[in-house]
């Protein structure tokens, strides 16, 4: 079965980047999360990602703040697509991160995904998992869907309270 493998560079990513794993388990896709450093543990993060095929991952979600190098050393390790999700910091709100995931050089690409956006990440890790499996492809139709419900039915309410009763 694929599945995904997340990687943070520190527990206090873990808060954000939860919200990706609980939404591959909603989706009902295993995953392998870890607490790697790319700057104080580079010969485990190396051999992490190459051994991350052998482990049944298809995709890797790297979630990193501040200088960011998590996701493009992932994506310099690997042919396996890597999902970037670039985490708010206390100096520069994440911004750092942002253009340290979405500058990588020409043959290195990493997708990027919004400020602390793990659960997109792992929404766009089952889409490029489901253009193989079917299943899955069915289970984001309903989960967009069931966005769709949600914004009527809060439309509905709008209209029936009104936005001073809302």
């Amino acid at each position: 079965m694929p599945r995904v493998g997340i990687v943070m560079g520190s527990d206090s990513d873990l808060k954000v980047m939860g919200s990706a794993a609980a939404m591959l388990e909603e989706l009902e896709i295993d995953y392998e999360m870890v607490i790697i450093s790319a700057h104080r543990e580079p010969d485990v993060l190396v051999d992490w990602v190459r051994t991350a095929e052998d482990r049944g991952e298809k995709v890797i979600i790297a979630g990193a703040g501040m200088a960011a190098a998590l996701p493009g050393m992932c994506a310099a390790l690997t042919a396996l697509p890597v999902i970037g999700v670039p985490l708010s910091g206390k100096n520069l709100d994440g911004m750092d991160a942002v253009f340290s995931i979405m500058q990588m050089p020409p043959g290195i690409p990493v997708a990027t995904v919004a400020i602390d956006g793990a659960k997109n990440a792992a929404i766009l890790a089952a889409k490029i998992l489901a253009v193989a499996d079917e299943a899955l492809l069915t289970k984001l139709k309903e989960y967009s869907k069931g966005l769709e419900e949600q914004v009527k039915a809060k439309n509905a309410r709008l209209q029936e309270v009104g936005y001073k009763n809302y």
